[in-house]
This record gives structure tokens, C-alpha cells and sequence, in this order.
């Protein structure tokens, strides 16, 4: 797919919107590739005011790959905290042990090898390449494939493969060459998120509107078209409260699958042999994208003989002011259970 001729027109005019109206953003302050990497990562199913305290804090305790590589999984699990989505930062960890072995301790600037890196895909790939190392790298995200799929009235389901096909194709068509590179694909990032919203965009403030063919067909707030919502699942979980003096017993799930590493009051059906009195508390309902849980919480004494837990790979005796202070990391899930316990 060559170049139109309209496609310089197009860029000048994106570009001059973006260095005009962007957010200050503090990622957007820098070149560091490290930092242009966290940044990515962390505003993956993240928004961009939840994210910006998070990076700033993570930057202040691991400024480099060479201090990410030397920590424990479970420090980084504790700063990553309330983000949720944490195979992210196990694959975070996991990468930064790769570059500080393999490349240097220097994250490196060519496709391939940011791709083989856990947790980096293809339009991760290519906001590191444009953004950090100013080069010709094409990325498509959720806002970038609606304001190709607006400006071009591109029909059918962005998300298919052939949908994806034809994004990443105009993507990488318009994108410029050099320095630009980075100021016009974090425009079309920008204009996504700020101006060219999925239900009402605002089509007087962009700059892009007279060569928007979904407005001129009147179809701005068709395209993409929306997906129909899934139905989602339900489930309940009793989690114990366990007291001995004033201390809570506390687990830790496994490393992989949901909040993989993170601890929190152990599920009763876990607990070998589960105690057959218990006390009820309360209960909370959280949400996740594809799942919503029925937190029911019991207290119990604890156990006179040794407690063995099924599935959890380590277990502790803490504090409430422990907890709460960050002795462990725990998921937002874990700390609105723990809430329910009476002071």
C-alpha cells in the first residue's frame, strides 16, 4: 500500500496538533528507552492519570535495567500493587534479567530482539522504536485503530486479522521518518484519547477533520463498529480471616495465572482441612474485564496443628499495620477484603 498524496498534508498536520496540544506527560519528558519501555507497559489496560504516580515511583526505585534485573520478583510485585494485570510486571522482571544478560543492560533498539522479550508484542515494539530511538516503526493500539479506522471509513471488526492487516498496513504508510516518527504516532495516540473518543468525538477540534472520510459520510460515531457486549461470568470465593493474637494469616498465590505471586487472606477451600466453625464478616463484589468475583469473608481461630494450603506457594503470620504498610504485595482485590475485618 504506497503512499497517497495527501499523506504529507496529513502528517504535517498531525504532527504541528500534537506538539501544540499534547498532555504534558511525564514519559513524554524523556528519551530514556528504559523509561519510554515502563511507560508502555504500565499504560497497557491502565489510565493515563493511574499510571503516571506508578512510573515515577518504579523509576525512583529501579532507574535502570540493571536494577530491575537485581530485584526480587516480590518487591517489584509490591510496587506494581493496585495496577492490576500483573503478569505485566513479572514479564517486566523477567525482560530486565534478559537485557542485563543478553544486551548489556542496554534495551535494544531493532524488532526482533524487542520481540522476544516477555511481554513486549508488535505495537509495544514499535513505541519503543519511534519514541526512544526515533525510528520509521508503525504502531497501532485501540485509539490509533479508531482514527485510521474513521479517517479512512474503513469497514469490519478492527480486531480481525484482516482488520489488523489493514491498520498496520496505513500505519505504516503514513508514518514519517526520523524524529517525526515519535511526535506523529504519539499524535495519533493523542487525538485517540483525547479528542477522537469512541461514542462523541469531537470532530470541530481535529486536526485532521477535513481529511476524515467517516465524517464526511456522516459515519464518525459508526466506526468502528462497537462489539457486542459478552456476558460475564460470576463467581463466589470464600477467604478466611485467620487470628492468632493479633496477627492474620496470610498466602501466597502461585506465580502464574490471576494475581500470580500476590498474597492475601487464603480461600477457604484451599485450607487443609478447612475449619468446620467459622464466623461470617461480610462480603464484596470485584470486578474484573472478564470475570466478577463474590468475596465472602469468615473469621476462624487458627488451627492448633501446622496449616497446609493447597496451590499457595508460601504462607506468613503479619500484622494488619504490616499489611498495610506493604510487608507483602497485595492485590486492590486482597485490600478491599481486608477491609472488611473490623477494627
Amino acid at each position: 500500500m504506497g503512499a497517497g498524496p495527501g499523506d504529507a498534508a496529513l502528517v504535517d498536520a498531525l504532527c504541528a496538533w500534537y506538539e501544540r496540544a499534547r498532555r504534558d506527560l511525564p514519559w513524554r519528558r524523556t528519551r530514556d528507552p528504559y523509561a519510554v519501555w515502563i511507560s508502555e507497559i504500565m499504560l497497557q489496560q491502565t489510565r493515563v492519570d493511574t499510571a503516571g504516580p506508578y512510573w515515577e515511583r518504579f523509576l525512583t526505585r529501579f532507574p535502570s535495567v540493571e536494577a530491575l534485573a537485581a530485584a526480587d520478583l516480590e518487591e517489584v510485585l509490591r510496587l506494581w500493587a493496585g495496577l492490576g494485570y500483573y503478569s505485566r510486571a513479572r514479564n517486566l522482571h523477567a525482560a530486565a534479567r534478559l537485557v542485563a544478560a543478553d544486551h548489556g543492560g542496554e534495551l535494544p533498539s531493532d524488532e526482533a530482539s524487542l520481540r522476544a522479550l516477555p511481554g513486549v508484542g508488535r505495537y509495544t515494539a514499535g513505541a519503543i522504536r519511534s519514541i526512544a530511538f526515533h525510528q520509521q516503526a508503525p504502531l497501532v493500539d485501540g485509539n490509533v485503530a479508531r482514527v485510521l479506522s474513521r479517517l479512512f471509513s474503513l469497514e469490519g471488526d478492527p480486531a480481525t486479522p484482516a482488520g489488523q492487516r489493514v491498520l498496520w498496513e496505513l500505519a505504516g504508510r503514513l508514518v514519517p521518518a526520523g524524529a517525526r516518527a515519535s511526535v506523529f504516532n504519539q499524535g495519533l495516540m493523542e487525538l485517540g484519547a483525547t479528542v477522537c473518543s469512541p461514542r462523541e468525538p469531537a470532530c470541530d477540534a481535529c486536526p485532521l477533520a477535513t481529511a476524515c472520510a467517516a465524517r464526511a459520510e456522516g459515519r464518525q460515531a459508526a466506526l468502528p463498529p462497537s462489539k457486542k457486549a459478552r456476558p460475564v461470568p460470576d463467581r463466589t470465593v470464600d477467604v478466611l480471616a485467620l487470628s492468632r493474637a493479633n496477627l492474620l494469616f496470610v498466602a501466597r498465590r502461585p506465580p502464574e495465572g490471576l494475581w500470580g505471586g500476590l498474597w492475601e487472606l487464603p480461600e477457604r477451600a484451599r485450607l487443609r482441612p478447612a475449619p468446620r466453625t467459622t464466623t461470617p464478616i461480610g462480603e464484596v463484589i470485584h470486578l474484573l474485564t472478564h470475570l466478577r468475583i463474590r468475596f465472602v469473608l469468615h473469621a476462624a481461630p487458627a488451627p492448633r496443628r501446622p496449616i497446609r494450603l493447597s496451590e499457595y506457594i508460601d504462607q506468613r503470620w503479619l500484622t494488619r499495620a504490616e499489611l498495610a504498610a506493604g510487608a507483602v504485595p497485595l492485590s486492590t482485590a486482597a485490600r478491599r477484603v481486608l477491609a472488611l475485618l473490623p477494627e
